[in-house]
């Protein structure tokens, strides 16, 4: 779906995110951080703050990563990232959010770990993506495995600038994360990629338009029965189907919903 603006988009996730909920109170969501996703989740506040949206006590949250080396309580964490953005102001029970388990003692089975977390929790049904400048999915680099499950990852140096606006610098980035990998990622029932600006389109159109390569790690939507990317005009500039996505979006039964 290409829309005009970065409101607009927080509009029509935040829509397909309650309506899951509302049919289903105790979904399990997957959540993204970045910058990609905090519209859709000050959209969902606003909503919940004016008693509008729906009822999330028996929901519950998994993130797809965490940085290996900070403390639980930095406020760069992605569990404090998603406590402070999302879930606190939802009302969400701590308990009812789960990241991978950084700590050093922990790390070598951090991943198994996870995963059976996932599983007991009968799957992901919702997936809220973002997507970096090289195409990487959650912490997915470029090369990485299409088949991929949680573990600890290097991260390149690109990544640690883009993300050096979350600290000090990009000196201050930790190296390595623990991740979903992509094939994890393709369990999710529902995946939903939002992306905005100029600087995403190559990725975006490396993504949908471009071959399934772990060279865009990304490209492994192409591979799910029900991917949904959304981005504005600007990440859409490089699409080269982009009249054929607006007749499609535009001609969509509104009992298909997303």
């Amino acid at each position: 779906m290409i829309l005009p603006d970065e409101d607009r988009i927080a509009a029509l996730v935040a829509d397909a995110v309650e309506e899951l909920v509302r049919r289903r109170p105790d979904a399990v969501l997957g959540v993204a951080t970045g910058s990609s996703p905090l519209p859709v989740y000050r959209e969902l506040v606003a909503r919940h703050r004016a008693g509008a949206g729906p009822d999330y006590g028996r929901v519950r949250f998994f993130t797809l990563d965490e940085y290996v080396g900070l403390p639980a309580a930095s406020p760069a964490s992605y569990r404090s990232t998603i406590a402070r953005e999302l879930t606190d102001p939802l009302g969400i029970d701590p308990g009812r959010v789960h990241g991978p388990d950084p700590s050093p003692e922990g790390l070598p089975g951090a991943g198994e770990r996870y995963e059976a977390m996932i599983r007991d929790a009968g799957g992901v049904d919702l997936q809220l993506l973002g997507i970096g400048s090289d195409g990487h999915l959650a912490f997915n680099e470029p090369g990485s495995s299409l088949m991929s499950r949680t573990r600890v990852k290097t991260l390149t140096e690109s990544t640690r600038r883009d993300n050096a606006r979350f600290f000090g610098s990009a000196g201050d980035v930790p190296r390595h994360v623990l991740t979903q990998g992509l094939g994890t990622i393709r369990d999710a029932r529902h995946l939903l990629l939002v992306a905005t600006g100029a600087g995403k389109a190559g990725a975006v159109a490396g993504a949908v338009e471009g071959p399934v390569t772990a060279s865009c790690p990304a490209s492994v939507l192409q591979l799910h029965p029900h991917a949904t990317v959304v981005v504005d005009e600007t990440a859409a500039g490089r699409l080269e189907r982009a009249g054929y996505y607006r007749e499609v979006w535009v001609s969509k039964p509104p009992w298909q919903g997303l």
